[in-house]
């Protein structure tokens, strides 16, 4: 089932979202479910459980191709329960995000570009991955809806945020719906 997405505002986008107690649970596997269909049908690239008004540590990512980020590599699909975040270098980097419950805008926000991540599985199997680049900035940005952070909370220069029309008019994100 397609779920509303929550957009900036709402308080419960600021919320920490509480850990899943119980990997058994088949409302868990219904809520997953729910976030794949809902994260395709918007053409995202992720999504966290908060983002559907769903108070837990839960969040899905991956694409092989996505048009609101058509110069991106692929980044593998995966759910990932209760995840967790280890940064591997200080060394940060700037690029455009934008967010499905923060639609038609794009900013400028400097992530850790070398991570290593990790958390449950659906199957109940611990994983950890090391991420750099773009794959590293989407599960930064996911991990941040966990604890109530919205990426423009984290833009350090303000004149690199606003609509995609107004940032990119003749650009590769020119027409793209958000």
């Amino acid at each position: 089932m397609i779920r509303d997405i929550l957009k900036m505002g709402d308080p419960r986008l600021l919320r920490v979202a509480q850990p899943v107690a119980d990997l058994g649970d088949p409302e868990l596997r219904t809520i997953i479910a729910d976030m794949y269909e809902t994260m395709h049908d918007a053409k995202g690239v992720g999504l966290a459980a908060p983002q559907i008004g769903v108070d837990l540590r839960l969040m899905i990512f991956g694409f092989d191709k996505n048009p609101r980020y058509p110069d991106e590599a692929p980044v593998p699909l995966i759910t990932l329960i209760n995840p967790w975040i280890e940064v591997l270098t200080e060394e940060t980097e700037e690029g455009w995000e934008g967010c499905l419950s923060v639609p038609g805008m794009r900013g400028l926000v400097p992530r850790a570009n070398h991570i290593r991540y990790g958390g449950t599985l659906e199957n109940g199997t611990d994983v950890a991955i090391e991420a750099r680049g773009f794959h590293a900035r989407v599960f930064q940005h996911e991990f941040d809806h966990l604890n109530g952070v919205l990426y423009p909370m984290r833009i350090t220069d303000m004149t690199k945020f606003g609509f995609i029309e107004a940032l990119f008019p003749d650009g590769p994100l020119a027409g793209v719906e958000e």
